[in-house]
């Protein structure tokens, strides 16, 4: 993607783009240019090159971007973003990996959400880059059930569970009054977005604004993540708990992740299998169920995307996704809840 012809004029808006960066010299220059190359101009992307040993700097900058790098290693995301977040001098602050591109479109279809004034945040759909391997496949499956089923539903009670840490937007003022991105627990957009709820702000899901990841394409860099997401799940529910049972809508949403996270993830990985082997094979039909379920929702979202084929073709490596997710969220529950030994190293998985 590269920048609009100078004789293509462009709006410009008040936002920064901050993009969190270690050893990303192979994504980060086409991530930058995907944001030059928006049909709506940012005032600035600032590249924070947090630690990196590889030319994540150099990429970056010759891409066109401000460059600034900590004296050290932050040691997370949101780390990295708050070091960059006193530079920025506009009204919107966004937020987006560095390993992720932009849909030409993506700015200009997120910012309507923040005419609204009691609005703070705002997120768009996500889609894998490259799906090719069956982690990609199962990745791509699982985003159009999550993004295209529940979160559609969450919007449109005003409650989306989470402003996605990939490709987000915020008002600076009010991700300044938080305290920039949290470093309490290893999801920090998880929790940022359960803190604004709490403070009576609203967030939004946009999901004609898409953004386009690199996701894990081994098990050696999905399990980071799962155990990243899990733990910081579990930590933000601990976290978050008590304040939650007092905003309605989101404490039915976190109570159902907490649901399909504790008891239909038990059910998933031990108690179908072994109540095959013990009673009845029959008890393999709760399978045949739970595929029926997430397929029609799944088919749905993907035709509209007209991703259907692509679809059906991933629902393999999303069961085996669905399944390996099981077991590191009820590893997370375990080492949280009951072992206390809570997971503090923030490990990064494409």
């Amino acid at each position: 993607m590269t920048r609009h012809p100078p004789h293509e004029p462009r709006a410009g808006v008040p936002l920064t783009v901050i993009v969190p960066a270690y050893n990303e010299a192979a994504h980060v220059a086409e991530t930058v240019r995907s944001i030059l190359g928006q049909s709506v101009a940012v005032a600035e992307v600032l590249v924070v090159d947090d630690g990196s040993t590889d030319e994540t700097g150099a990429q970056a900058r010759a891409a066109g971007a401000t460059v600034l790098r900590p004296p050290k290693n932050t040691g997370s995301k949101a780390g990295a973003q708050n070091y960059a977040l006193p530079h920025v001098k506009t009204p919107l602050t966004m937020a987006i990996d560095a390993d992720t591109t932009l849909d030409r479109h993506a700015i200009r279809n997120l910012l309507p959400a923040l005419d609204e004034p009691r609005v703070a945040a705002a997120c768009g759909f996500v889609v894998p880059r490259y799906i090719r391997t069956l982690w990609e496949r199962g990745r791509h499956v699982e985003y159009l059930f999550a993004f295209g089923f529940y979160k559609s539903i969450q919007d449109y009670f005003g409650r989306p569970l989470i402003a996605s840490g990939c490709f987000s937007v915020y008002r600076t003022a009010v991700l300044r009054a938080a305290g920039g991105w949290p470093t309490r627990t290893l999801t920090e957009d998880m929790d940022l977005t359960w803190s604004l709820y709490r403070q009576g702000h609203g967030v939004r899901f946009l999901p004609q604004a898409v953004c386009y990841p690199v996701e894990p394409h081994d098990f050696a860099f999905m399990r980071r993540q799962l155990r990243r997401w899990s733990h910081g799940f579990v930590q933000n529910v601990r976290l978050h708990a008590r304040a939650l049972l007092h905003i309605p809508y989101l404490r039915t949403f976190v109570g159902a992740a907490l649901w399909d996270a504790a008891v239909a993830s038990v059910m998933y990985v031990l108690l179908l299998p072994l109540m095959a082997v013990w009673v009845s094979p029959l008890f393999l039909l709760g399978y045949v169920v739970d595929a029926a379920v997430v397929m029609v929702p799944v088919a749905v979202s993907a035709w509209q995307r007209h991703e259907l084929r692509r679809a059906v073709a991933g629902m393999p490596g999303f069961f085996v996704l669905r399944a390996v997710n099981a077991w590191f969220m009820l590893e997370a529950l375990w080492t949280e809840l009951i072992a206390r030994r809570p997971l503090t190293k923030y490990e990064k998985g494409h």
